[in-house]
């Protein structure tokens, strides 16, 4: 999870994992003769060419965040660098498509089924007969087994970020033959096909030791197209080069040279050609584009920052949507937002579908509300689920929050808070006078700045906005609020200012907390459009910034906001991915609370049973419907309002090909690499064509 990046399964569902000009279509989740799922609303965006058009050789320099702290993808610090290493270098048995769900990669898997259903599940994987280490071992059953025994959580000794699914296992062994890998399940596990992806030697997962060091800086034993030829920490780099045991197509890149970039810099480097591909904000975006509407003649008069700008002809933008979507999470462990009419209220004075056209439209990508909390538009869990909620509706809002006893001009007592938002605002006001910028961190109570917006501001928020770059009963769908409640709320016009609400004394005001860094522009425009929809219908916000690497571990994690902005990726696997991030706290044995990844300290019983249930339902399409099922109470219980699904922007040299904006599929790095000289793709043309 993160505001900006991977999340809580990032090492095996890549989130640095659709095209601009591609059709939005329409969510079916009301017709019942469609698929709910419907399509994804735009598809991967990565130049594809045959095989036989690409040089062969070269070497692609392709800009990351930074080098991982370990290239285990099972340990808690790694993250996505070491998901797109792991990608290149290690098997997976199954990899996703462009719909986002899992397809058996037949480079290592011949077949993988269901065998047996009773006493027990069992799974029979046969393997393709040519996959070997690099070391020249035959991958077999000793490997799985391995794997299982360091991943299933009852070994303390194995410094594991994460066991879901290994847990299920109860043996693995030999089948028939070598080739033939038989697992057997102590409980029914319907995720089985997101096992044993990635899949590391034995010689990693043998053991404490090499589970927990061996493998953080070094593999020496892998088993895909590349393999790690260096990791260099002082040039902030990792290299991949061709693994001459590869059995599959060979790679037609001679090296990939992963080097870490900060997003703010990497215009200037893709300017000066130390990088070839690159994830970007659309401050680039809009730097390419003019750049190759440029007169391109060479002037010796040039300034350099002008000769960078001419630099860029060489590339051009490949967009997509990110498997991952940004929602407002409601903290709803205590204060006004532990009472359900509360976070509906807040929910219900959302317009989504403004904000998802404000952020996407500009970048020419759909722009579509996400109707789910389990899965994306094209997955097969998706349906469009936010009618158990309900549409935008401010006189409802304002209803709810008066049945919950929040009225205007209800009596305010004096507060010290009050207090010390006025000497924030005091110092704020003398920091301008010292000639100080006015970005700096803090705290303020929206709506005490009584200047005017100039054009300028404007224009700012113009261009924020196109900034790309992370317990509750069921309330059925339309559910009103109680008569008596619609009279409290008075007759004020929709869209007017409904004015501050108070109760037992105290304003309702809640605390939106915001990352400061220079890649969370879009978060932070979007909070605005926020605070104003909730001040429509009474409620004030304290919009504080924080640093982004204090936002999670001492804001969202801690439970210190009443209102934050991240990110989540979807899953082809949400019965398993999802359950720790919706399931209802627990206390712990120590008296604190349990709350796995479920930052908003919503849940209810009846979600992790729904969850319980599908994860033991090996039924497809009964499971589908639990999950469906599961996302509808999710949205009844009001703790997180998905928003709109990731921009993901990239850009690429034009001679670069099957790379990209991958949006949900997963990168087949042996087909990537430079066209040849006068080399065009054909329409329709596909990397798997030799």
């Amino acid at each position: 999870m993160s505001h900006d990046g991977p999340g809580p399964r990032a090492v095996a569902r890549s989130v640095v994992f659709l095209t601009a000009g591609a059709l939005a279509v329409p969510l079916l989740a009301g017709c019942a003769s469609e698929d709910p799922a419907g399509k994804p609303l735009a598809g991967p965006d990565i130049v594809p060419a045959a095989r036989s058009l690409l040089v062969d050789g070269g070497t692609l320099r392709w800009a990351v965040d930074s080098v991982p702290e370990t290239l285990n993808t099972f340990q808690a610090d790694a993250d996505a660098t070491t998901s797109r290493v792991a990608q290149a270098v290690l098997p997976s048995m199954y990899r996703l498509d462009e719909t986002g769900r899992p397809e058996i990669n037949p480079d290592y898997l011949e077949s993988a089924k269901v065998v047996e259903t009773e006493p027990k599940q069992v799974v029979l994987y046969k393997l393709n007969q040519q996959a070997v280490w690099s070391d020249g071992r035959e991958i077999g059953a000793a490997d799985f087994a391995a794997q299982w025994r360091a991943l299933s959580g009852k070994d303390s000794a194995y410094w594991t970020a994460r066991n879901a699914g290994y847990d299920r296992i109860q043996r693995i062994e030999r089948g028939a033959n070598d080739l033939e890998v038989k697992v057997t399940f102590a409980r029914p596990y319907a995720d089985w096909r997101s096992l044993f992806s990635p899949l590391y030697p034995k010689e990693v997962m043998g053991t404490p030791d090499s589970f927990n060091d061996s493998a953080r800086r070094k593999l020496k034993i892998t088993a895909g197209p590349f393999h790690v030829r260096k990791l260099d920490r002082k040039d902030d780099e990792i290299t991949l080069a061709r693994n001459p045991r590869w059995w599959g197509r060979p790679a037609k890149l001679e090296k990939i040279v992963l080097r870490a970039v900060p997003r703010d810099e990497r215009a200037e480097a893709l300017a000066d050609g130390k990088v070839d591909l690159a994830e970007i904000d659309s401050g680039t975006v809009r730097r390419i584009r003019l750049a190759d509407r440029a007169d391109g003649r060479k002037d010796k008069a040039q300034s350099k920052s002008e000769r960078r700008q001419q630099a860029l002809r060489g590339f051009e933008v490949r967009s997509s949507l990110e498997p991952a979507f940004t929602q407002l999470a409601l903290n709803g462990s205590e204060g006004p937002l532990a009472d359900e009419r509360v976070r509906r209220a807040v929910a219900r004075a959302l317009d989504r579908e403004e904000i998802a056209k404000a952020v996407l439209k500009p970048l020419g990508l759909p722009a579509e509300p996400v109707g789910s909390h389990l899965a994306l538009a094209g997955q097969a869990a998706y349906a469009d689920n936010s009618g158990a909620l309900g549409d935008q509706d401010t006189a409802e809002a304002r209803a709810l929050l008066a049945d919950a006893g929040w009225v205007r001009g209800g009596p305010v007592k004096e507060e010290k808070a009050e207090k010390a938002a006025g000497a924030e605002k005091e110092k704020a006001k003398g920091e301008k006078e010292k000639g100080k910028s006015e970005k700096d961190d803090g705290t303020y109570v929206v709506g005490e700045d009584d200047k005017a917006p100039t054009e300028a501001d404007r224009e700012k928020k113009r261009h924020d906005l196109q900034q790309g770059s992370a317990p509750g009963a069921y309330a059925p769908k339309g559910t009103a609020a109680p008569a008596e409640a619609v009279a409290k709320a008075g007759a004020t016009p929709a869209g007017a200012a409904a004015g501050p609400l108070a109760k037992d004394g105290k304003p309702l005001t809640l605390r939106f907390v915001l990352p400061s860094g220079p890649g969370s522009e879009t978060l932070r425009t979007v909070a605005e459009r926020i605070r104003r929809m909730l001040d429509r219908v009474g409620i004030r916000t304290e919009l504080t910034k924080v640093k982004d690497e204090s936002y999670f571990k001492d804001h969202i994690a801690s439970g210190e906001y009443d209102l934050a902005l991240y990110s989540w990726p979807a899953s082809a696997y949400p019965a398993t991915d999802a359950r720790p991030i919706y399931a209802k706290p627990v206390p712990a044995a120590d008296g604190s609370l349990n709350v796995e990844q479920n930052y908003t300290r919503v849940g209810t019983d009846q979600v992790d049973q729904l969850f319980e249930q599908a994860i033991s339902t090996l039924n497809d399409s009964a499971r589908r419907n639990l999950i469906r099922k599961a996302d509808s109470r999710i949205w009844a219980a009001a703790g997180s309002i998905p928003l709109y699904q990731r921009p993901q922007l990239t850009a690429a040299r034009k001679n670069l090909a099957n790379t990209g904006a991958f949006g949900f599929w997963t990168p087949v790095y042996e087909d990537m690499g430079f066209l040849k000289k006068g080399a065009r793709p054909a329409p329709g043309a596909t990397a798997s064509k030799k």
